[in-house]
């Protein structure tokens, strides 16, 4: 008997099962695409801030006028719940009898925090009202993890400190051409094993590129300790004290 082959239907049969096949995988693929969304989220945060503090008052404060104000960021050895702990570094290890110029004044954080810089702006704010501060000529230094700290919260607040004194840190060199107008003494140990002295050259070259005024100062021989020699040196509270802002008052 012989065989009719019908080219035609059993072609039309192929085409009708792959127009099927396919319209069936475009509608798995489209429930199967992502869905991008884009939207915005407006919202307040109340942020609790607790934060002790040191302060050493100067000599003859408070006197007839307003006086510089001097933040001073403690080392990561220095946290904890021990106020006095602040006094065993730094700044606040020297000036035990309120011998230096200015208001002095040693936050501290828990053991396992970092410094915030919201919360460093909360004390400065409280500060202002508290003491008579003299706005043009508030400075901010820190040593080790207080010179990150310092560097975050100068960046954060790029208008508010008359000059900065980082020793022995470093930061996220992205933002520091913020700080363009702000004078900056960078201090660091050649031989620092704990923080590198690359970290601290890196930030001076950035901020020499974008016309900063920073001053570098690399102790050769000197490890991770190169605070006490700085905050004990003259130089130190002369240039600090000559830096003013003219536009806070």
């Amino acid at each position: 008997m012989p065989i009719h082959v019908r080219p035609l239907r059993s072609a039309g049969l192929a085409l009708a099962l792959g127009a099927g096949l396919s319209s069936a995988s475009c509608r798995t693929a489209a429930a199967q695409a992502p869905v991008t969304a884009y939207d915005t989220l407006a919202t307040s945060l109340v942020t609790q801030v607790r934060l002790r503090y040191a302060t050493i008052l100067p000599r003859g404060y408070p006197g007839g006028g307003s006086w510089p104000l001097v933040l001073f960021l403690h080392g990561a050895g220095e946290r904890g719940d021990d106020i006095a702990k602040v006094r065993l570094q730094g700044l606040p290890k020297l000036d035990t009898a309120g011998r230096l110029p200015y208001i002095l004044v040693a936050p501290q954080i828990p053991e396992g925090e970092v410094w915030s810089a919201s919360a460093l702006g909360a004390l400065l704010h409280h500060l202002e009202a508290a003491y008579r501060v003299d706005r043009s000529r508030e400075y901010l230094t820190g040593l080790s993890m207080g010179a990150f700290g310092a560097w975050d919260l100068a960046m954060a607040m790029p208008d508010r400190f008359a000059a900065v004194v980082a020793i022995s840190g470093g930061a996220n060199p992205v933002e520091v051409c913020r700080l363009r107008q702000v004078p900056i003494w960078i201090v660091h140990g050649r031989d620092d094993d704990v923080i590198p002295v690359s970290w601290s050259e890196t930030l001076a070259r950035r901020l020499r590129r974008c016309g900063a005024n920073v001053r570098v100062t690399i102790y050769p021989g000197v490890g991770h300790d190169a605070w006490t020699r700085t905050y004990a040196d003259p130089e130190f509270t002369r240039w600090l004290l000559t830096q003013r802002r003219a536009d806070r008052h």
